[in-house]
């Protein structure tokens, strides 16, 4: 709020001394942004929170609060079945997300039971992952569509067994003091690089049956991956909290 206040105040000033019509008056020096250093092509910037960097699971944990039973080898995590979806010990809001996932070389099934998997913000709004190369499916149900909600402006999904990226960004919803939401969610998603969800406002909790509403919640609340029984893998996830 002091950060926002002091832009506010740069800017009234801006405005006032404008009127003088000279190179500075319209020069804002202060707040200067703060530094943060690059990672190379997709490794995490300097103020990253890292949730797995291909060793362990340390960040994570299953539904009932235990150990997260995927099997990590390689660099990256696979999807084990009975063992179901897990989540971040740590809970989030506005984030920045960076995850790589592929879909298992070995072709099985069709539509929604290839390759099938989900990121799940706040353990409650779903960017579908899928194997969406050459697979028909509902719209809003293939790769990269905020599932059941929102179709992506393009399919920019790679072959089985290669890595793709997501790159998330996610501002948290608000809720007023009757429980009603105030502000919904908003999601970007960036696929291998194209922009197909573009600052979209989410309509509530992912649903698989009925339309999506929203109900109340923490203000942060952990990530989570689906194990929706197939052997999809993640590996470099990293989130900036904004």
């Amino acid at each position: 709020m002091k950060t926002l206040l002091t832009i506010l105040a740069a800017s009234l000033c801006i405005y006032a001394s404008a009127q003088k019509k000279t190179p500075e008056s319209t020069e804002i020096w202060k707040p200067v942004p703060p530094v943060v250093l690059p990672g190379d092509g997709t490794a995490p910037p300097s103020d990253a929170i890292v949730l797995f960097d291909g060793t362990n699971l340390d960040q994570w944990q299953n539904k009932t609060g235990k150990e997260a039973g995927w099997i990590v080898e390689n660099g990256y995590v696979t999807v084990k079945r009975g063992t179901g979806s897990i989540l971040t010990k740590a809970s989030f809001a506005d984030i920045q997300l960076h995850i790589e996932w592929r879909s298992p070389e070995e072709v099985q099934g069709e539509g929604q039971g290839r390759g099938n998997s989900g990121v799940f913000l706040m353990d409650r709004y779903e960017v579908q992952v899928l194997d969406s190369y050459e697979n028909q499916t509902y719209s809003n149900g293939q790769a990269a569509s905020i599932y059941k909600e929102h179709i992506p402006l393009v399919n920019a999904c790679r072959k089985p067994d290669e890595w793709q990226t997501y790159d998330i960004i996610f501002t948290a919803p608000h809720f007023g003091e009757s429980g009603r939401v105030v502000i919904p969610a908003y999601v970007t998603v960036i696929h291998n690089g194209v922009l197909v969800q573009n600052h979209v406002a989410i309509w509530g909790n992912t649903e698989f049956i009925g339309a999506p509403s929203y109900k109340p919640h923490d203000a942060k609340l952990p990530l989570s991956l689906q194990n929706h029984f197939n052997s999809v893998s993640y590996r470099n996830i990293w989130v900036r909290e904004l």
